[in-house]
């Protein structure tokens, strides 16, 4: 199983950016379709960004969608997220999180296996 380690998070105001990266261990990073999830404090945790295994295709929830971009470099077994915009509603524990390796990319919070441990993202007003 791939391992995930998340970092990048912190506090920022408003309309603020920040760039979070997920360094995976494991030999087969590339067969997995990979994503980002949150989880705000008594919130379920839910879908934010995912990108298929050769990162040609990407997804967004709605709500960040324009103001957020998922990137992976299968060579370095990383993926990351580039948060521009951020707004309060942002802030939540952002955890990178591996879909499965017999099924394409998704949208669905569901779709993802695991997830590393998280990092967390504070948005100030």
């Amino acid at each position: 199983q791939v391992q995930l380690v998340e970092f990048g998070g912190g506090l920022v105001q408003a309309g603020g950016s920040l760039r979070l990266s997920c360094v995976a261990s494991g030999r087969t990073f590339s067969d997995y379709p990979m994503g980002w999830l949150r989880q705000a404090p008594g919130k379920e945790r839910e879908f934010v960004a995912a990108i298929s295994r050769s990162g040609v295709t990407t997804m967004y929830a709605d709500s960040v969608k324009g103001r957020f971009t998922i990137y992976r470099n299968n060579t370095k077994n990383t993926v990351a997220l580039q948060m521009n915009s951020l707004k309060p509603e942002d802030t939540a524990v952002y955890s990178c999180a591996a879909g499965s390796r017999y099924s394409g990319v998704s949208s669905r919070a569901r779709a993802f296996s695991f997830w590393g441990q998280g990092t967390q993202v504070t948005v100030s007003s």
